[in-house]
């Protein structure tokens, strides 16, 4: 087999597929390239198919006669708008570029005919291809016999989500990309709409799957589906009709592969992996899928060694478009959630809801409608929304950004020391709003390493004391927190750097837990927690609370997260306690609650109190994101000021959905459902992230971490760079002469015109 691949065969006549053979016959005209189509040529499922600029740029380059016919077709538009409870948003500048899905096959029809691929309609594929080509393509769509076919190899995993949907049309051309909400008796309903010529819109009703039900859409015949959502919408539509292309209402399914290639058989678009309609990357991933195909067959001696590299350049792309098509489709199934907003801040949360538009994208695209936000949601004039303050009970924030808790693993004894001051101190001059310690420890046993600091000795709360008083004085405006904590089952190990969760060689100390289970397979086994041992526990906690207040922190915080000893008793995976402790979730919530209220007894009235909590366990059968808001739900009726959500670390067998601000829409939930203040924390690293979710609603601070280990300055810097001078970000008068950026300087601003 050669990377020419001189037979070759493609499964699906999709775009993707028809794209595909195109580019492959153009570049080798003495290929022998077969498409096999099921259906006739004028059958196609949806209507209006959108491409970026970025997609279209591939495609003139690759192929200009079909860049030239697609020119023709297209419709183009910037502005979206947002119809929601009588009032309607336009936000500008957007750039879209759509065309009918069948004019679009008509292209890519004639092109494959031009240059001299059989293409085979009503036809299905033959299944002895491999042994027959060189090369398969399988460009079969979301339910792939071929991927089926070989699951045991390409190990797909198909995740049903949610809502309900139904591609639809309109005889009239939208003109712009609209969203429309409909609130009805029976729940709330949404329209996405887009013109796809002069004279036709695409119109996609979507909505819960409960909703649909609710609302009998179930028990309709297509041409009564049809006429209701048309009566739903009827504002949106002008009174005018919808019609159908024999659509039906489905449920959206995530494709993910382990492997996209069997030997010389390769998957391509949908077959390979699906994104949700909502960000409009399905025709996108699988033209660009058949570009980057195409120049790896040219660009490498063997198939195998094509596929390979074609699977290690998209795999990525593809990834990241997943998760910003998985965050916008959640966004559109929590809905409910975000009615109450402001009409302007609702509109900036569905179009920042993919978190791949953002405050500085729309500042670029549309400066006056993200000005009209930030006034609404209170933003002075030239104020960024993550200066704004934030009041927490009688302690008043300057701007929105905490250094998040980081275990230093440099204590002595658990004494802080010069190490700890400098550390800390550095970051409360580097402008956030606050400063939070690592993991306290409230016991020498409840250390994670030796090197963890604690509170449980008058020496420990005297060495903390010089740290809050050098921030008190050196950087006034900024709060510092405390973080307390018990490390449970995942204590007596190793520092960091020396081995992550790895048991100490020696001077070992006793492990105690909610239940006798191992971090780790093979690890120490702790001691369930008797009721006595949570008495003296509860103590231990009110007492370290005692002199944490008697050190001058701002805030305190319980540690119920990442698998330590409280996390460890609200997880199912990790408390298997029978008694009054163990069980249901109330009985789970039961000891860290009780601590709660010890804490709270003890800590001045006037400062506040937060939680930290793991929102998910990232394992079957562990906490679950509805629980967590139960969870939250509870602890702020105990009186906790705000709840820091993030993610995992309780159990080690764990598998993380990582990604850039992967942990927000745990914070974001969790505030809508419950009203209480949060913090969002994970993979928060640039300033416009931090002005996006605080603008959008989506968290009330965010906790950074890594950013400030690489710049303890990353908020005067954040301010440097957007000119702004408030009183939300202040210098340290020794440090004025620095507080602008060097004209080569870094910039966190992104480009103009990203996809939505």
């Amino acid at each position: 087999m050669t990377g020419r691949a001189r037979r070759v065969a493609v499964i699906g006549g999709g775009p993707g597929g028809l794209y595909a053979a195109a580019l492959l016959k153009r570049l080798d005209p003495a290929r022998e390239i077969t498409v096999w189509e099921r259906n006739p040529p004028d059958t196609t499922f949806g209507f209006g198919v959108v491409l970026s600029d970025e997609t279209l740029g591939g495609i003139e380059h690759a192929d200009p006669e079909v860049y030239e016919a697609l020119q023709k077709d297209f419709v183009r538009w910037d502005d979206i708008d947002i119809a929601h409870r009588g009032t309607r948003h336009t936000s500008g500048g957007h750039g879209f570029a759509a065309l009918g899905r069948q004019r679009l096959l008509e292209i890519l029809h004639a092109r494959c005919r031009d240059l001299g691929v059989d293409l085979r309609f009503r036809a299905e594929a033959p299944p002895d291809l491999a042994r027959t080509h060189d090369l398969v393509i399988a460009a079969d769509g979301v339910h792939s016999t071929t991927r089926e076919r070989h699951a045991d190899v390409f190990r797909p995993r198909v995740t049903p989500h949610r809502c309900r949907y139904i591609w639809l049309a309109a005889d009239f051309a939208f003109d712009s990309f609209r969203f429309e909400i409909a609130e009805t008796e029976h729940g709330v309903m949404q329209l996405h709409g887009y013109p796809y010529s002069p004279h036709a819109s695409t119109v996609i009703v979507e909505m819960r799957e409960e909703v649909w039900h609710a609302a009998g859409l179930d028990e309709l015949g297509e041409s009564e589906s049809v006429e209701r959502c048309a009566k739903i919408f009827a504002d949106a539509l002008h009174g005018r009709p919808l019609r159908s292309g024999n659509s039906t209402w489905t449920t959206f399914r995530t494709v993910v592969n382990d492997r996209w290639s069997h030997g010389n058989v390769v998957l391509l678009g949908d077959a390979a992996h699906t994104a949700h309609f909502s960000i409009g990357s399905g025709t996108k991933l699988a033209v660009e899928d058949a570009l980057a195909l195409a120049a790896c067959l040219s660009e490498h001696p063997t198939v195998p060694e094509a596929l390979a590299a074609y699977e290690a350049e998209r795999r990525p792309v593809v990834a990241s478009t997943q998760r910003a098509a998985r965050a916008s489709l959640e966004w559109f199934e929590n809905l409910a959630l975000y009615l109450g907003q402001p009409p302007r801040q609702f509109a900036f949360n569905l179009l920042t809801r993919s978190r791949r538009v953002t405050h500085g994208n729309l500042r670029l695209r549309d400066a006056r409608f993200t000005e009209a936000v930030e006034r609404e949601f209170g933003c002075p004039p030239g104020t960024p929304p993550m200066f704004t303050p934030f009041r927490l009970r009688g302690l008043t924030l300057r701007n929105r950004v905490v250094v998040s808790p980081m275990d230093m693993y440099s204590a002595t004894d658990g004494v802080p020391g010069d190490f700890h001051l400098v550390h800390l101190g550095a970051r409360a001059l580097g402008g956030a709003g606050l400063v939070m310690t690592e993991m306290v420890c409230v016991s020498a046993e409840g250390r994670i390493t030796p090197g963890c600091a604690g509170l449980y000795t008058g020496r420990q709360a005297e060495a903390w004391k010089r740290v809050t008083d050098f921030v008190h004085e050196q950087a006034p405006g900024t709060a510092i927190g405390v973080q307390l904590g018990h490390s449970g089952r995942k204590g007596s190990t190793k520092l960091m750097w020396e081995g992550m969760d790895e048991p100490l060689d020696e001077g070992n100390w006793p492990l105690v837990a909610a239940s006798a289970l191992p971090y780790k397979p093979g690890g120490p086994t702790p001691r369930e927690l008797s009721r006595a041992q949570l008495t003296d526990l509860r103590e231990q906690f009110a007492a370290a609370a005692c002199r944490a207040a008697r050190a001058g922190f701002d805030l305190l915080e319980l540690h119920c997260a990442h698998g330590y000893l409280l996390s460890g008793f609200l997880s199912p995976l990790t408390n298997r306690r029978t008694d009054a402790y163990g069980g249901s979730p109330e009985k789970r919530l039961r000891f860290p609650l009780e601590v709660f209220d010890a804490v709270r007894a003890v800590w001045p009235g006037e400062r506040p109190m937060t939680v930290r909590i793991s929102a998910t366990d990232w394992a079957e059968g562990g906490t679950t994101a509805e629980e967590s808001v139960e969870i939250a739900r509870a602890f702020a009726a105990h009186g906790a000021d705000a709840i820091d959500v993030s993610t995992g670390q309780v159990v080690a067998d764990e598998r993380p959905e990582f990604g850039r601000s992967y942990q927000t829409p745990f914070a974001d939930r969790i505030r809508h459902a419950t009203g209480v203040p949060v913090i969002a924390v994970g993979a928060i690293s640039s300033w416009d992230d931090v002005n996006s979710l605080v603008l959008a609603g989506r968290t009330d601070l965010c906790a950074l971490a890594r950013p400030h280990l690489y710049d303890p300055n990353w908020t005067l810097h954040a301010a440097a760079e957007q000119g702004y001078t408030g009183g939300g970000a202040v210098w340290p008068a020794p440090y004025r002469a620095g507080s602008r950026p060097p004209r080569t300087g870094r910039t966190d601003a992104p480009k103009p015109r990203l996809s939505l």
